[in-house]
């Protein structure tokens, strides 16, 4: 098996691009650059060349990076086929059953409708991890700015079928207010509230609280948790009011 490390780069407010990377070839894949010249920073301070991007949906936070990085790496761009009008330049479009490799590692695209119409996640079932882009968060979920609860719903259903252990690469630092809204939503289940003590440390530290895993979200997410439909729709108006 190749050697891999997944590198955190803090952009913007709280956004996080990762950079996927493959010691023996050399290959990295930045996922989701908001902007270029911080990743290209961080990888040059590594001696590591981003050979390729990998986006998850459109939105400029996510997207923003990819001229700049081509421009300075040659890099190719990953992308979903149903945003290609909205993102531009893409070298390989995807949708549900492509996948992507890197250094013959292969990450296998699912469909996750519902932040956005095409939101797309890469799921590398030999490296145990998943890159969620603005769906599945730590201790929540993403708006629903194109899609319907029925399509969260099902993302976290689709979610929930992978191991305890997957860890969970998601594009921001939400958890603190994912967390307390939370409690709110889950006010007898201890586990969240333990969660939340220990993200408020973490943050008052300055601490990431991401990657998560499957299994932390299971016991602590209000939405992935969401017994139904009905039951998300529902947390997920309370959260945008919260």
């Amino acid at each position: 098996m190749p050697s891999f490390e997944i590198l955190r780069v803090p952009v913007l407010n709280d956004n996080y691009v990762w950079l996927l990377h493959e010691a023996e070839s050399g290959e990295t894949a930045a996922i989701d650059p908001s902007v270029a010249e911080p990743v290209l920073a961080a990888a040059e301070a590594r001696g590591w060349r981003i050979t390729q991007i990998w986006n998850t949906h459109w939105h400029p936070d996510h997207v923003g990076g990819n001229a700049g990085i081509r421009a300075a790496t040659g890099a190719t761009v990953t992308a979903p086929a149903a945003e290609q009008a909205k993102i531009g330049h893409i070298d390989h479009p995807v949708g549900e059953g492509d996948s992507a490799t890197l250094a013959g590692v292969r990450a296998h695209v699912w469909e996750v409708p519902a932040h956005t119409a095409g939101h797309i996640a890469y799921h590398l079932p030999d490296l145990g991890v998943i890159f969620t882009g603005d769906t599945l968060f730590a201790m929540g979920c993403g708006r629903l700015f194109e899609g319907t609860a029925e399509q969260m719903h099902a993302a976290m259903q689709r979610f929930a079928t992978l191991p305890d252990e997957t860890r969970v690469y998601c594009a921001h630092e939400y958890t603190l207010s994912n967390g307390r809204y939370a409690v709110h939503a889950e006010p007898d289940n201890a586990a969240t509230a333990a969660r939340l003590r220990a993200v408020e440390a973490a943050r008052a530290q300055g601490e990431a609280t991401v990657p998560t895993t499957i299994g932390d979200e299971r016991a602590t997410n209000p939405f992935f948790r969401a017994r139904d439909v009905a039951e998300l729709a529902r947390r997920r108006a309370e959260k945008d009011a919260f």
